[in-house]
Order: C-alpha cells, then structure tokens, then sequence
C-alpha cells in the first residue's frame, strides 16, 4: 500500500511519467505511485514533461548496484531542469529470456535489450555465444521480437505477460543482488519526515589540492553521513568535474543548512536536488 506522504488530494488524477513502453523496470517502479502512467520513449522525454508541467511526476533510474549511477539522468539534472527529487525507489532486477512460441534457447541467433541489461547478463549471454543488439528498453526489445523467429529479448516477466512471450530462462544476471535505484521528480522535494536524505551537486572555483577535502571535511565535522559521491565532467573543459553528494538529513534541518551554507562559501556554486524519505523506512 503507498504511503500517504506521497498521495495528493486527487491521486487519481495526477499522470505519471516513465520510461517507456509498459512492461519496464520503470514501470513497475512508477506503479508504486497513486495516478496514471503514461510512458515516454526517453529519459529527457519524462524530464520534459514534468518541467512543462504535463506530467506531475517523472520517475527514472539514476544508479545501478552493479552499472553504477545512469549518466544522463545525472548530467540533465545538474545542467538542464531544475527540477526537485521527492522520493526515491529501489527495486530488485529480475533479468529474464523471453522468446516465441517455439523457439529453445538453442535457436537462439540473436539477443535483444536495453544496453545496461546486456552488460548486467554479460556471462549468460557470452555462454550462449550469439550476437546482442540494444534497444530503448527492455520492454521495447520484447515488442521488437514478437514474431521473430531464432531472436530473443531480456526482459520482465511482466513484459512477457503484455507481448504474448514465454520465458525459457530466469534470473540471468551476472549478479543476484541486483537493485536499480529511481527517482521520482516534481516541481517540488518532500517535507521533512525525520528520516531523509539529501541529494546536491556543486562546482569547484579551481582544481587544485584539498579542494574536495575541504568539502567533505564538513560533513565530517558535523558528524553527517555521505552515503554517495560521485564526479561528472563539468562539460566545460577536459578535466574539470563537478561532484553529486547524497546525505542523511533534510535541507530544512539546521545542521544541514550550516553545512550548505559553508559549502556555497567554498564552491563556485551548490545546487540541491532535494529532500526526500529514505527508501526502506517509510
């Protein structure tokens, strides 16, 4: 059952953006949402939607525990929206082959996919010894092979269900603890709960020694617990980065204001992503 921190008043009316077509991991993290799922071909796509206000919310991955963080969805925040985290979601990857109607894994030539699912079944695939081929999604790569005969898509059991696919192989990923992280973004972050999370980026003023030091040793003096750091290249010049935090703490709490507030006076600027509950403990 959600959480009523995350319903409005009219739930059902509010449109939510994911990473289409249906029968994706996005979706079934966007499911967790009260209001209708409406899916977008691309990552920008639901981040356009959302900053034009025609999608009250837009859910994307941002990191992979095997993969690491989703780059773009990095690089659109920092640069691009300013649009808030409200909540994040974490759910486990299911990695499965799904096929026609009579076609065995032997008959299989080649494999279709979202890049990042091909890479998280490397070694099942490399058994197999046949040709990869990526798509938009995983759910975009079972609709492409329906009716064709010696391919196959790694996919969602769910997707199976909606593209009439049977699955001949499950949990084929390199790694079983597989969790992708989502964000789900609005215009706004979330209220303080008591038990948050906090999500910055900022830009140095020059690269030069302790100067990340100097930032982290902040959050060290009060005692705040990093729980990512990440660098990204700024895009201005070869060389040059900008640094993603996630923190315990909400940005309306004291100790993370003061903690924000030394940080702008060291940095050529802060922008904060938002605040939001903590999966797990809501």
């Amino acid at each position: 059952m959600e959480d009523s921190r995350y319903v409005s008043n009219s739930p059902e009316n509010r449109k939510i953006g994911f990473l289409g077509p249906f029968g994706t991991f996005t979706e079934e993290a966007a499911s967790k949402i009260k209001g209708e799922l409406i899916a977008f071909d691309s990552i920008f796509e639901i981040l356009e939607a959302v900053n034009n206000k025609e999608a009250d919310f837009g859910v994307v991955p941002i990191e992979n525990s095997i993969e690491g963080s989703v780059g773009l969805t990095l690089d659109l925040l920092a640069h691009d929206y300013d649009l808030a985290i409200n909540r994040e979601i974490v759910i486990p990857i299911s990695h499965n082959i799904l096929v026609n109607e009579g076609t065995g894994i032997e008959d299989i030539e080649v494999i279709y996919s979202h890049g990042q699912a091909l890479s998280q079944c490397r070694k099942f695939i490399q058994k197999l010894a046949v040709k990869t081929r990526a798509t938009s999604s995983t759910a975009a790569a079972a609709e492409f092979i329906q009716g064709r005969k010696n391919t196959a898509a790694i996919g969602t059991k769910r997707a199976a269900e909606i593209y009439g696919l049977k699955i001949i192989a499950e949990d084929i990923q390199d790694y079983k603890n597989n969790l992708t992280r989502f964000i789900v973004l609005g215009q706004k972050d979330h209220s303080r709960t008591g038990f948050d999370k906090t999500s910055i980026v900022f830009f140095l003023y020059e690269d030069r020694p302790g100067g990340l030091y100097e930032i982290l040793g902040e959050f060290a003096k009060r005692d705040l617990n990093l729980t990512k750091i990440e660098s990204r290249p700024s895009k201005e010049k070869l060389g040059s980065y900008i640094f993603f935090l996630d923190f315990e703490g909400h940005r309306s709490d004291k100790k993370i204001e003061n903690v924000l507030n030394m940080i702008r006076s060291k940095t050529h600027y802060v922008k904060i992503l938002g605040s939001y509950p903590i999966e797990g403990d809501d």
